[in-house]
């Protein structure tokens, strides 16, 4: 059987309700002042949606880090109602509203680790409430030695659960896909962890999505045969529509549109 072709990915992701890039191992609620900022936007998120959708962009990520973003969150959403997924403090008792509104899938993360420790009755309600093919769940982590722990709390605290194939095959039973954050190179543009994304090719038997440190276009090619084509790739602080340097957005998507084209004449053969 032919492997299928990694894709790029889009992301929106949004702080104190603009579309920013963040080196993500600097979001601190204790210390605000070591924030370290790549790129505000002065576009909307509901513009940067219509900007994906008109270029076929699918499975993008809006993320909400922190509060006051809801409204952005919701701008984006009703530009692309079904195209885009959202996380970010989603809980049993908000994921239906955020479904309701217009995302194809909700992302979760701190929801499932009361107290840093994992919960499979938290899991277990969440995917009953908005059904295993709307749910996502976001095992972004940082790096402790030759292992990977999941983080919450916008990446700033460890929880107890270790990404391994004994969790990402529970954790799939109850989900339709992986975001997965590599935290500790999110937003530093200076490669992506090579390690991780490998062992995630060996690993995951549902759709998922790479982040952090992607910096050239062969990145996408890299992910490709790291992962054998079972991982796809987000690009953030490299992007020119997010005021890098190394990529162009317009390269991306006629890459992307390649790929596309390929995985469905894979999936007729």
């Amino acid at each position: 059987m032919t492997p299928r072709c990694s894709l790029f990915r889009p992301c929106i992701d949004l702080h104190q309700g603009q579309v920013k890039q963040i080196v993500g191992g600097t979001l601190s609620d204790k210390s605000p002042d070591t924030l370290k900022t790549n790129f505000v936007a002065r576009q909307s998120a509901g513009e940067f949606a219509r900007i994906y959708k008109e270029n076929n962009l699918e499975g993008g990520h809006v993320i909400k880090l922190g509060p006051g973003n809801d409204e952005a969150a919701l701008d984006a959403l009703s530009s692309w109602p079904g195209g885009l997924q959202v996380g970010g403090g989603i809980n049993e008792k908000n994921a239906r509203y955020w479904i309701d509104a217009g995302a194809s899938k909700v992302i979760v993360t701190s929801f499932l680790f009361p107290d840093g420790r994992f919960s499979l009755e938290h899991l277990k309600s969440i995917s009953e409430i908005v059904g295993k093919g709307r749910l996502v769940v976001d095992v972004s982590c940082r790096r402790r030695g030759d292992r990977w722990l999941v983080a919450m709390n916008k990446w700033q605290d460890i929880t107890d659960m270790e990404v391994s194939q004994n969790s990402l095959d529970m954790l799939s039973e109850y989900c339709s896909e992986f975001l997965i954050h590599a935290a500790d190179v999110e937003g530093l543009c200076q490669g992506i962890d090579e390690d991780l994304v490998r062992k995630l090719g060996e690993w995951v038997t549902i759709p998922t999505t790479y982040a952090g440190g992607a910096r050239d276009i062969s990145d996408l090619d890299l992910v490709h045969r790291l992962s054998g084509g079972r991982v796809d790739l987000t690009y953030g602080s490299s992007l020119d529509i997010f005021g890098g340097a190394q990529v162009k957005f317009q390269d991306l998507v006629k890459e992307n549109t390649l790929r596309q084209a390929k995985n469905q004449g894979n999936e007729g053969v």
